[in-house]
């Protein structure tokens, strides 16, 4: 095996060659230090991500935690309230049977009494119905 001699160039194309070399091996360290910096952003951009869900997952078990705290106190407050609509109904229903039984006396007697009008309170909800006891309220009623 005979090795084949090296053709000869002169001084002017060894010298571009090197120069076209040399411009291949910056480029090709240039395309690899862009490589490495897009893959450092890219990392940065998925921790990013990771911390943003990471921060969504506990708002949203906060949020979560927040509504079965208030719907247990509306099933609460609604039990209570159809409590109260209960008593009201009933209460309502005696104040009738005594007015009735005062209607009947006042006929039987001959004695006028003022006997006043059982205001409906499921038609007018907001309306007190005896406006002569005041109202008390403190601010521990509205605090969950």
């Amino acid at each position: 095996m005979s090795s084949a001699p090296a053709p000869q160039t002169s001084g002017s194309e060894e010298d571009a060659q090197l120069m076209m070399d040399e411009r291949k091996r910056k480029r090709m360290l240039s395309n690899r230090e862009s490589a490495r910096r897009s893959r450092m952003r890219k990392q940065q951009h998925l921790d990013d991500l990771m911390s943003q869900v990471a921060l969504l997952k506990e708002e949203n078990s906060q949020i979560s935690m927040q509504i079965n705290l208030f719907t247990q106190q509306y099933v609460r407050l609604e039990s209570e309230n159809t409590v109260l609509r209960t008593q009201l109904m009933e209460l309502t229903d005696r104040l009738r049977s005594l007015n009735s039984l005062l209607h009947l006396v006042e006929e039987l007697s001959g004695m006028s009494m003022d006997i006043p009008e059982i205001p409906d309170p499921f038609l007018k909800p907001w309306q007190v119905p005896c406006p002569a006891q005041p109202i008390v309220a403190s601010a521990e009623m509205f605090q969950w």
